[in-house]
Protein backbone atom coordinates (compact mmCIF):
# COMPACT_ATOMS: atom_id res chain seq x y z
CA UNK A 1 0.00 0.00 0.00
CA UNK A 2 1.17 2.93 -0.90
CA UNK A 3 1.18 6.02 1.55
CA UNK A 4 -0.11 9.25 1.32
CA UNK A 5 2.43 12.11 2.26
CA UNK A 6 1.22 14.42 5.46
CA UNK A 7 2.53 17.69 5.38
CA UNK A 8 4.28 19.06 8.72
CA UNK A 9 2.09 20.38 11.49
CA UNK A 10 2.38 23.43 12.64
CA UNK A 11 3.32 23.61 16.50
CA UNK A 12 0.44 23.96 18.62
CA UNK A 13 -1.92 23.24 15.81
CA UNK A 14 -4.54 20.41 16.54
CA UNK A 15 -3.90 17.29 14.64
CA UNK A 16 -6.71 16.00 12.36
CA UNK A 17 -7.91 13.11 14.24
CA UNK A 18 -8.60 15.71 17.66
CA UNK A 19 -10.12 18.16 15.32
CA UNK A 20 -12.87 15.61 14.38
CA UNK A 21 -12.99 14.43 17.83
CA UNK A 22 -13.69 17.95 19.02
CA UNK A 23 -16.17 18.47 16.20
CA UNK A 24 -18.11 14.80 17.11
CA UNK A 25 -18.39 16.31 20.86
CA UNK A 26 -19.99 19.06 19.65
CA UNK A 27 -22.73 17.58 17.49
CA UNK A 28 -26.49 16.94 18.84
CA UNK A 29 -28.04 15.65 15.44
CA UNK A 30 -26.79 12.70 13.39
CA UNK A 31 -28.70 11.77 10.14
CA UNK A 32 -28.95 8.34 8.27
CA UNK A 33 -30.01 9.01 4.76
CA UNK A 34 -32.68 6.67 3.33
CA UNK A 35 -31.94 4.01 1.03
CA UNK A 36 -33.39 5.79 -2.25
CA UNK A 37 -32.04 6.93 -5.49
CA UNK A 38 -28.30 9.11 -5.03
CA UNK A 39 -30.12 11.86 -6.71
CA UNK A 40 -33.17 11.74 -4.06
CA UNK A 41 -30.22 10.88 -1.00
CA UNK A 42 -28.10 14.28 -1.82
CA UNK A 43 -31.56 16.37 -2.10
CA UNK A 44 -32.47 14.92 1.20
CA UNK A 45 -29.09 15.32 2.66
CA UNK A 46 -28.57 19.28 1.61
CA UNK A 47 -32.44 19.78 3.27
CA UNK A 48 -31.45 18.30 6.37
CA UNK A 49 -27.68 19.89 6.53
CA UNK A 50 -29.64 23.27 5.52
CA UNK A 51 -32.23 21.77 8.78
CA UNK A 52 -29.14 21.67 11.21
CA UNK A 53 -27.64 18.41 11.09
CA UNK A 54 -24.64 17.98 11.78
CA UNK A 55 -23.07 14.53 11.15
CA UNK A 56 -24.51 13.05 7.74
CA UNK A 57 -23.88 9.09 7.16
CA UNK A 58 -24.84 6.90 4.26
CA UNK A 59 -26.79 3.83 4.62
CA UNK A 60 -27.74 2.06 1.45
CA UNK A 61 -28.04 -1.65 1.71
CA UNK A 62 -29.15 -2.29 -2.61
CA UNK A 63 -26.68 0.07 -4.41
CA UNK A 64 -23.48 -1.48 -6.46
CA UNK A 65 -20.19 -0.70 -4.52
CA UNK A 66 -19.02 1.91 -7.73
CA UNK A 67 -22.01 3.81 -7.32
CA UNK A 68 -22.22 3.49 -3.80
CA UNK A 69 -18.50 5.03 -3.91
CA UNK A 70 -19.60 7.64 -6.18
CA UNK A 71 -22.46 8.59 -3.90
CA UNK A 72 -20.36 8.38 -0.98
CA UNK A 73 -17.90 10.67 -2.80
CA UNK A 74 -20.99 13.47 -3.66
CA UNK A 75 -22.08 13.35 0.59
CA UNK A 76 -18.67 13.94 1.24
CA UNK A 77 -18.65 17.06 -1.09
CA UNK A 78 -22.08 17.91 0.47
CA UNK A 79 -20.83 17.78 4.04
CA UNK A 80 -17.24 19.56 3.43
CA UNK A 81 -18.68 22.60 1.89
CA UNK A 82 -21.29 23.07 4.88
CA UNK A 83 -18.80 21.79 7.52
CA UNK A 84 -20.67 18.49 9.06
CA UNK A 85 -19.35 15.51 9.62
CA UNK A 86 -19.22 12.52 7.21
CA UNK A 87 -19.88 8.97 7.95
CA UNK A 88 -20.30 5.90 6.05
CA UNK A 89 -22.16 2.40 6.88
CA UNK A 90 -20.72 -0.60 7.13
CA UNK A 91 -17.55 -0.29 4.40
CA UNK A 92 -14.28 1.01 5.71
CA UNK A 93 -12.81 0.72 2.30
CA UNK A 94 -15.37 3.32 0.84
CA UNK A 95 -14.98 5.56 3.19
CA UNK A 96 -11.74 5.63 2.95
CA UNK A 97 -11.77 5.83 -0.68
CA UNK A 98 -14.80 8.52 -0.63
CA UNK A 99 -12.26 10.92 2.18
CA UNK A 100 -14.97 10.29 4.85
CA UNK A 101 -14.41 11.07 8.06
CA UNK A 102 -15.77 8.36 9.49
CA UNK A 103 -17.13 4.98 9.78
CA UNK A 104 -19.88 3.09 11.33
CA UNK A 105 -19.61 -0.68 11.87
CA UNK A 106 -22.46 -3.23 13.18
CA UNK A 107 -22.06 -6.04 14.88
CA UNK A 108 -21.45 -8.28 11.67
CA UNK A 109 -19.14 -5.80 10.27
CA UNK A 110 -15.45 -5.69 10.41
CA UNK A 111 -14.48 -5.55 14.22
CA UNK A 112 -13.47 -2.20 15.62
CA UNK A 113 -10.25 -3.23 16.08
CA UNK A 114 -9.80 -4.28 12.17
CA UNK A 115 -10.87 -1.38 11.20
CA UNK A 116 -8.73 0.72 12.94
CA UNK A 117 -5.82 -1.27 12.09
CA UNK A 118 -6.82 -0.24 8.53
CA UNK A 119 -7.73 3.26 8.86
CA UNK A 120 -5.15 4.21 11.60
CA UNK A 121 -6.44 7.76 13.06
CA UNK A 122 -7.74 8.80 9.66
CA UNK A 123 -11.41 7.87 10.51
CA UNK A 124 -13.71 8.31 12.98
CA UNK A 125 -14.99 4.63 14.35
CA UNK A 126 -18.74 4.80 15.61
CA UNK A 127 -20.59 1.41 16.87
CA UNK A 128 -23.84 0.48 18.33
CA UNK A 129 -24.15 -0.93 22.05
CA UNK A 130 -27.98 -1.64 22.83
CA UNK A 131 -26.63 -1.88 26.93
CA UNK A 132 -23.79 -0.88 29.14
CA UNK A 133 -22.00 -3.59 29.24
CA UNK A 134 -21.67 -3.68 25.07
CA UNK A 135 -21.01 0.29 24.97
CA UNK A 136 -17.86 -0.18 27.70
CA UNK A 137 -16.91 -3.14 25.12
CA UNK A 138 -16.50 -1.20 22.52
CA UNK A 139 -15.23 1.79 23.75
CA UNK A 140 -12.46 -0.48 25.59
CA UNK A 141 -12.17 -1.94 21.92
CA UNK A 142 -11.71 1.69 20.32
CA UNK A 143 -14.95 2.91 19.30
CA UNK A 144 -14.96 7.02 19.10
CA UNK A 145 -18.78 7.06 19.96
CA UNK A 146 -21.89 4.89 20.08
CA UNK A 147 -25.18 4.73 18.77
CA UNK A 148 -27.20 3.01 21.26
CA UNK A 149 -31.14 2.40 21.00
CA UNK A 150 -33.47 1.37 20.19
CA UNK A 151 -34.71 4.43 22.47
CA UNK A 152 -38.45 3.40 21.21
CA UNK A 153 -40.43 1.11 18.77
CA UNK A 154 -39.15 1.25 15.31
CA UNK A 155 -40.21 -1.28 12.26
CA UNK A 156 -36.16 -0.90 11.14
CA UNK A 157 -34.97 -2.76 14.45
CA UNK A 158 -38.18 -4.76 14.96
CA UNK A 159 -36.55 -7.34 16.55
CA UNK A 160 -34.43 -5.45 19.55
CA UNK A 161 -35.90 -5.00 22.58
CA UNK A 162 -36.76 -0.73 23.33
CA UNK A 163 -34.48 0.14 26.05
CA UNK A 164 -36.00 3.57 26.04
CA UNK A 165 -34.86 6.96 27.20
CA UNK A 166 -33.49 5.61 30.68
CA UNK A 167 -31.13 3.18 29.17
CA UNK A 168 -29.63 5.27 26.67
CA UNK A 169 -28.65 7.63 29.53
CA UNK A 170 -27.29 4.95 31.73
CA UNK A 171 -24.96 4.31 28.89
CA UNK A 172 -24.28 7.80 28.36
CA UNK A 173 -23.00 7.59 31.83
CA UNK A 174 -21.21 5.04 31.62
CA UNK A 175 -18.84 5.92 28.85
CA UNK A 176 -17.17 8.71 28.21
CA UNK A 177 -17.74 9.24 24.37
CA UNK A 178 -20.64 10.56 22.89
CA UNK A 179 -23.55 8.80 22.79
CA UNK A 180 -26.18 9.26 20.05
CA UNK A 181 -30.26 7.81 20.97
CA UNK A 182 -31.49 6.14 17.71
CA UNK A 183 -34.39 4.28 17.51
CA UNK A 184 -37.82 5.51 16.60
CA UNK A 185 -36.83 8.99 17.47
CA UNK A 186 -38.90 11.95 15.61
CA UNK A 187 -40.35 15.39 17.11
CA UNK A 188 -43.69 13.74 19.08
CA UNK A 189 -40.88 11.92 21.58
CA UNK A 190 -37.31 13.74 21.65
CA UNK A 191 -38.79 15.37 24.57
CA UNK A 192 -38.73 12.48 26.51
CA UNK A 193 -34.94 11.75 25.49
CA UNK A 194 -33.79 15.08 26.35
CA UNK A 195 -35.90 15.28 29.81
CA UNK A 196 -33.61 12.08 30.29
CA UNK A 197 -30.88 14.35 30.13
CA UNK A 198 -29.74 12.47 26.44
CA UNK A 199 -28.94 15.29 24.16
CA UNK A 200 -27.95 13.43 20.91
CA UNK A 201 -29.75 12.02 18.38
CA UNK A 202 -30.10 10.20 15.47
CA UNK A 203 -32.81 9.74 13.19
CA UNK A 204 -33.81 7.90 9.76
CA UNK A 205 -37.22 8.17 8.93
CA UNK A 206 -38.02 11.49 10.77
CA UNK A 207 -36.03 13.34 8.53
CA UNK A 208 -35.72 11.22 5.36
CA UNK A 209 -39.62 10.43 5.55
CA UNK A 210 -40.33 14.20 6.08
CA UNK A 211 -42.77 16.34 3.49
CA UNK A 212 -40.26 18.96 4.62
CA UNK A 213 -36.79 17.25 5.40
CA UNK A 214 -35.20 20.42 6.02
CA UNK A 215 -37.62 22.38 8.48
CA UNK A 216 -38.11 18.84 10.24
CA UNK A 217 -34.15 18.52 10.87
CA UNK A 218 -35.06 21.94 12.23
CA UNK A 219 -37.83 21.54 14.75
CA UNK A 220 -35.16 18.35 16.24
CA UNK A 221 -32.01 20.28 16.22
CA UNK A 222 -33.93 23.13 18.19
CA UNK A 223 -35.40 20.59 20.75
CA UNK A 224 -32.12 19.71 21.12
CA UNK A 225 -30.80 22.57 21.74
CA UNK A 226 -33.13 23.80 24.32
Amino acid sequence: MRLRHRSPRVPGEASPAAELSRRLQDARLYFVTPDRAPDAVLEIAAAAIRGGVDVLQLRQKTLPRGDLLELARGLRQLAVRNERLFVVNDHVDIALLAGADGVHLGPDDLSIESARRVAGDRLLIGASASSVEAARRAVRQGADYLGSGPAFPTPIKAQKPVIGPAGIAAIGDAVRVPVFAIGGIDASNLAQLTAAGVRRACVIRAIGDAADPEAAARTLRGMLDE
